[in-house]
C-alpha cells in the first residue's frame, strides 16, 4: 500500500509537470502561428473581456424609453401633410372660392340692375307728372309737348320691361350657383368617409362644411331677392302700361282722367244669394259680406242705359263724362260687364236707315276702343245694334249687368 501510495503521488507530480510543459507548448506554438499569420486555435488567457464583446453578451434586456405626452401631441405626431383628404379638402376650398366670387358678381350685378330700374321709375314718374301737371292746368288737344314727354315714358316703360328679361337672366345664373354649392355640400360630406384621413383633416371638413352651408344661405337670399325684385316691376308694369294707354288718350283729347280702369288689384268677386241678398224691385243685388249686409247701388231702372252717347256731330267730347260712369259702376259692381249697343234712327227710308246703322256702328267701335284704352277689358265688353223711333240720329249706348 505504501508503495502504491507513493507511486500514485509520484505520478500525480508527473502529470502536472506534464500539463505545464504542453500549455508552454501552446502558448509557443501560438506565438508561432501568430508570427506566421494564422489564428491559433485556442487561446487561454486571464484577460478580461473587451467592452464591445461585454455590450453583446450582456445587452439583453433593456430597458424601455420613456414616452412623454409632448411626444405624443407634439410635432412628431401633429406635423403630418399631404393626406388623400388633405388634397381634398384643398381642391374643395378652391372650388369654394370660386363660387364664392361668382355669387359676389351676381350680387354686383343685381344692385347694378336695381339702380337702373329705379333710375327708370323716377324718370317715368317724372315724365308721367308734367303730363298730368299740364293736363290739370289746362292745353290743347294732342299738344307736341306733352307728346314727346309720352314718347319718353313709354320708352322708360320698354326700358324697365329689358331689365325684366335681364334679371330673369340673372336669376337662371343664380340658380345654377344654387345647383354647384348644393353639389358641393354634398361633397364635402361625403368627404368623412375616405380612409387616410388624420384629426385636422375632419376638423377642417367641418369647418369647410359650415363655410359651405353659410354660402347656400348667401345665394338663396339673393334668388330670393331677384325673384321679389321681378314680381314687384311685373305687376308695376301690368299697371302702369294700363294707365299710360289712358294718359294717351287723354293727351290725344288734352284733358285730365284719371288711373286706369283696370287697375282694380283689390277688387273681388261678391258671392251673392237668392235669400234676403236677391235682386230687388230696382234690379240691384245686396250680399252679406264680413257679417255685415252690404247694399250696392241699384242699378238703372226700366233697362236705362249707364252712359248715352249721341253722335249729332263730328266733335262729340265723351271721354270724361264716360270714365266717370264707368269708374263709379266698377266702384260699385267691381266684376260688371257691359253691353255696347248702337242705335240708329229708324226712321226715314231704307238707303238712310242703313247709312246711319253703319254710322252707329262706327261710333261704337270708336266708343270700344276708348274703353280698352281706359283699361276695360275688351272680353267684358258686348257688342250689340238696334234701331229706335225715338231716336234723331245714331247714338251709343252703355249697359251694365
Amino acid at each position: 500500500m505504501k508503495t502504491t501510495n507513493g507511486f500514485i503521488r509520484k505520478s500525480t507530480l508527473f502529470c502536472s509537470a506534464l500539463a505545464l510543459i504542453g500549455a508552454a507548448i501552446v502558448v509557443d506554438s501560438g506565438t508561432a502561428a501568430q508570427a506566421q499569420g494564422n489564428a491559433p486555435a485556442l487561446v487561454i488567457t486571464h484577460a478580461p473581456l473587451p467592452e464591445s464583446l461585454k455590450a453583446k453578451l450582456y445587452g439583453t434586456p433593456r430597458a424601455a424609453p420613456e414616452i412623454s405626452a409632448k411626444q405624443i401631441s407634439g410635432d412628431a405626431y401633429q406635423n403630418l401633410s399631404g393626406t388623400l383628404v388633405g388634397r381634398e379638402i384643398g381642391e374643395l376650398h378652391s372650388s369654394l372660392g370660386l363660387l364664392q366670387n361668382r355669387m359676389g358678381g351676381l350680387s354686383s350685378s343685381l344692385v347694378n340692375m336695381q339702380q337702373h330700374g329705379e333710375g327708370l321709375s323716377a324718370q317715368y314718374y317724372a315724365n308721367v307728372a308734367t303730363i298730368n301737371t299740364q293736363l290739370q292746368n289746362g292745353t290743347t288737344p294732342g299738344n307736341p309737348r306733352l307728346v314727346k314727354k309720352l314718347g319718353e315714358a313709354e320708352s322708360n316703360l320698354q326700358a324697365l320691361n329689358d331689365n325684366i328679361s335681364q334679371m330673369n337672366s340673372l336669376a337662371v345664373q343664380i340658380s345654377d350657383v344654387a345647383s354647384e354649392s348644393s353639389y358641393l355640400l354634398d361633397k364635402t360630406r361625403s368627404a368623412y368617409t375616405l380612409s387616410g384621413a388624420v384629426e385636422e383633416d375632419h376638423a377642417n371638413l367641418a369647418k369647410l362644411e359650415d363655410d359651405v352651408s353659410a354660402t347656400m344661405v348667401l345665394i338663396e337670399r339673393l334668388l330670393n331677392t331677384v325673384n321679389d325684385s321681378i314680381s314687384r316691376t311685373t305687376a308695376y308694369l301690368s299697371t302702369e302700361r294700363n294707365n299710360i294707354r289712358t294718359l294717351a288718350l287723354a293727351v290725344t283729347n288734352g284733358d285730365l282722367y284719371g288711373r286706369s280702369l283696370a287697375n282694380r288689384p283689390f277688387a273681388t268677386s261678391v258671392a251673392y244669394n237668392n235669400g234676403n241678398g236677391g235682386v230687388d224691385s230696382m234690379g240691384a243685388h245686396s250680399a252679406d259680406m264680413g257679417g255685415q249686409n252690404v247694399q250696392p247701388a241699384a242699378l238703372p231702372a226700366g233697362g236705362r242705359p249707364l252712359a248715352k252717347i249721341t253722335f249729332d256731330r263730328s266733335d262729340v267730347d265723351y271721354e270724361q263724362a264716360l270714365y266717370i260712369a264707368v269708374n263709379e259702376a266698377l266702384e260699385r259692381y267691381p266684376n260688371a260687364r257691359f253691353d255696347l249697343v248702337a242705335v240708329h234712327p229708324a226712321q226715314g227710308n231704307a238707303a238712310e236707315v242703313a247709312i246711319e246703322s253703319t254710322r252707329a256702328r262706327r261710333n261704337a267701335e270708336r266708343v270700344l276702343r276708348t274703353l280698352t284704352q281706359m283699361g276695360v277689358p275688351a272680353e267684358n265688353i258686348d257688342l250689340a245694334y238696334d234701331q229706335s223711333n225715338a231716336a234723331a240720329s245714331n247714338e251709343v249706348h252703355l249697359f251694365i249687368k
